[in-house]
């Protein structure tokens, strides 16, 4: 590493690839604010993808991709920045590092190849990172560590490495090793010398960075005793990982293996995702044509990360769920690519970037589109035949034009109107099926109403537009509560989501406090009757009741028997009576909430030959359940949910604390794997409403839940007594 000569893309044109051997697609991943944007703005500078200023020929920047992320000052969705090094396309799928916005990095793994864990030199690495690479290792998918922000003044790269070695590194810590030592300059008034260059550990060569430009020579008597015990370390983590068993005698003997050889080895071994080098980055000075670091970042992912081809076959389906054979990355093959991310642009509409895996895609094309597995969000499953539009290649806010797009490359394709993220596009003579990615549910519930009469007209269109763009973004409308809630990952995906609302498509809406829908019921038996009988002149109306309430077994609903005996309310008005109190029971008898679990039995009435009506016995029937309970003992029931919680171990206590504070009641934990517990609880709804954000203080970042509903039960007497009293002054 570090022998090659410096070769970039031109600037202004589209990038095409050829082949798959010349593409790599890498993800960016790492937390908030470690400096992943950043990075790609200094990659691109140094592959020549952008001036010294950091600017494209129309005077954009690579960032320069939506508006609200410019107001938040943080990434909030999946950006692609295709560069070209070497003769190599690489697309850097550059993702949020913020948890709300998990769903565009799942969208940047299922698109990448390989991933670079960007960490920050000044705030190392938090819970979030560890547990993506940890996802990561367990698909095997390459890795390379970068660490950032070196120009901090508590920043210390070979305490970060450290670091590195003993989370990334915990199965091998071998594995996890740098591939070069930093060269410092003068330190400055506050004692922190800046890193100016690099030390190759295997070539034995300096890159110096000092000038503005990179310089390459021999190292100082002094700079290679600093590399010894480094570069032992290295090529002894190389050699385990070698395919030539002989090697490591050879090495131990005193052989000095060839750099050719060594090299080789390290691409190989970070190919298969069995090693994963450090290595360090920081953006260019002002003026500066490249970054510290970056010349031998891109490298790295030219040589060491895989070819789209490598990857193994993909499974596929019929939309129907029939077999097909896996499909392999071959341009000549069948069409298959995917969705990873759905976008609206106010000029040309819905814009879908698309990884092709097997086949190759072309503009103006009739393709057939298949979505499935995703009902539960608002993405009801479709299988349709589109039209594709253009084809481009983004950067910033334009769009390149592209001729076609080869297996193994990512493009944006205009016009697909029925398309939605994880989406498959297929031959429409021989369509096929994806798969989709694992998504995580949305579990903060944000319940909104339009703000007037012309934003009610255009919030179902646009609230469907949303959701076609965002897997993670849950519709409901709550038939219980009457409320319109969008279930999101956090407060910020909240916020985002009323964003677009307000700027993208121009509707306002209020937040409204969310409902979880309570229910009533009979503690003890209880009788009433209903009196409807008026007369003020004409037709009048006529009407008795006598009903008896019994409590029934939790789920029986709402039963009603007919035990009238001697015609005192005749046949064809005991329908009505039911009719009556069904009504009421639905809209509430105490604190307007749904009556359940209880035995309504029509015992007497009274009729009269004239003014009695189906009208008068429904609202008999009525008053008559309203008066049983205004002399029964209710009770209040609330949904109590089954919490399935992921945490690791050294949170189970807090966990646990936290869930019995919210009358939580634990049923049982058991290890999930290395270092995580899953606690299971039952615990009411209303508790839980923050839950998503709670928990995330609570476990640093790094617990998840599930729940589902499990039953309704009641809620203790001092509870039930305020929310009645709420329902009262809110009448």
């Amino acid at each position: 590493m570090g022998a090659t000569s410096h070769q970039a893309g031109a600037a202004g044109r589209a990038l095409t690839a050829d082949r798959p051997t010349s593409v790599r697609n890498v993800v960016l991943v790492g937390h908030s604010g470690a400096g992943k944007t950043t990075l790609v703005e200094a990659l691109a500078l140094t592959a020549g993808a952008v001036n010294r200023a950091g600017r494209v020929e129309d005077g954009s920047t690579v960032s320069d991709h939506d508006e609200i992320e410019h107001r938040r000052h943080r990434s909030v969705q999946l950006s692609l920045v295709p560069v070209e090094w070497g003769g190599i396309k690489i697309n850097i799928l550059d993702t949020p590092g913020y948890a709300d916005f998990v769903g565009e990095l799942r969208a940047g793994l299922r698109a990448a190849d390989a991933a670079l864990f960007v960490v920050s030199a000044a705030d190392g690495i938090d819970g979030a990172t560890r547990m993506v690479w940890d996802e990561c290792e367990a698909v095997g998918m390459p890795r390379a560590i970068v660490v950032t922000h070196l120009e901090a003044a508590r920043s210390d790269y070979a305490q970060m490495t450290g670091v590195c070695g003993e989370i990334f590194g915990a199965e091998d810590p071998d594995a996890v090793v740098p591939l070069y030592l930093p060269l410092h300059g003068p330190a400055g008034p506050d004692g922190h010398a800046p890193v100016t260059g690099l030390l190759g550990l295997l070539s034995r060569r300096v890159y110096d960075y000092g000038s503005g430009e990179r310089v390459e020579r021999d190292p100082d008597p002094a700079e290679l005793a600093l590399i010894a015990d480094a570069r032992s370390r290295l090529i002894e983590g190389i050699i385990a990982e070698s395919e030539d068993e002989s090697l490591m005698d050879r090495y131990l003997g005193g052989e000095d293996i060839d750099l050719k050889t060594l090299v080789d080895d390290l691409e190989r071994a970070v190919a298969r995702g069995t090693f994963h080098p450090v290595l360090m980055a920081a953006p260019a000075a002002e003026g500066a044509r490249q970054g510290l670091g970056t010349v031998e970042l891109l490298e790295l992912v030219t040589g060491g990360f895989p070819t789209p081809a490598e990857r193994a076959p993909l499974a596929v389906t019929a939309p129907d769920g029939s077999a097909r054979p896996p499909v392999t990355c071959d341009p000549e093959g069948p069409l298959v690519a995917e969705v990873v991310k759905t976008s609206s642009d106010p000029y040309v509409g819905r814009v879908s970037l698309v990884r092709v895996f097997s086949g190759t895609l072309l503009p103006e094309a009739t393709v057939h589109v298949s979505g499935h597995g995703l009902a539960d969000r608002g993405h009801e499953d479709h299988d349709v035949d589109e039209r594709t539009g253009a084809l481009s290649s983004p950067f910033g806010k334009h769009q390149r034009p592209l001729g076609r797009c080869i297996a193994g490359d990512l493009a944006c394709v205009a016009k697909l109107t029925h398309a939605e993220t994880g989406d498959t596009l297929s031959a429409k003579d021989r369509p096929l099926l994806m798969e989709p990615w694992s998504m995580p549910d949305p579990l903060l519930p944000l319940a909104v109403e339009a703000h007037g009469k012309a934003d009610e007209d255009k919030l179902s269109q646009a609230l469907a537009r949303l959701v076609a763009e965002d897997p993670t973004l849950r519709l409901e409308q709550n038939p219980h509560t009457r409320q319109l809630v969008l279930w999101c990952l956090g407060e910020a995906h909240q916020d985002l989501v009323l964003e677009r609302l307000r700027t993208r498509y121009g509707v306002q809406v209020d937040p409204v406090p969310h409902k979880v829908s309570l229910r009533e019921t009979f503690g003890a038996e209880a009788t009433g009757r209903g009196r409807h009988v008026k007369q003020s002149g004409g037709h009048g109306q006529f009407a008795i009741c006598e009903i008896r309430v019994e409590p029934l077994p939790a789920g029986s609903g709402v039963e009603f028997v007919d035990k009238v005996v001697g015609g005192s309310v005749p046949r064809q008005f005991i329908p009505s009576v039911e009719k009556g109190v069904r009504a009421q029971a639905a809209r509430g008898v105490a604190a307007g909430y749904p009556l359940v679990d209880v035995r309504i039995t029509l015992l007497d009435g009274k009729a009269h030959s004239v003014d009695s009506s189906d009208a008068a016995f429904q609202t008999a029937g009525a008053l008559a359940l309203r008066e049983a309970a205004a002399e029964a003992t209710m009770h209040l029931l609330e949904p109590v949910a089954e919490l399935d919680v992921l945490v690791p171990d050294e949170y189970v206590g807090p966990v646990m604390s936290d869930l019995a504070g919210r009358r939580g009641r634990v049923v049982g934990s058991d290890q999930a794997g290395p270092g995580r517990t899953r606690v299971r609880a039952e615990i009411p709804e209303i508790e839980i409403g923050r839950y998503a954000v709670e928990l995330r203080s609570v476990s640093h970042g790094t617990g998840g839940f599930r729940r589902s509903y499990a039953r309704h039960e009641p809620m203790p007497p001092q509870l039930a007594e305020k929310i009645r009293e709420q329902a009262e002054k809110g009448t």
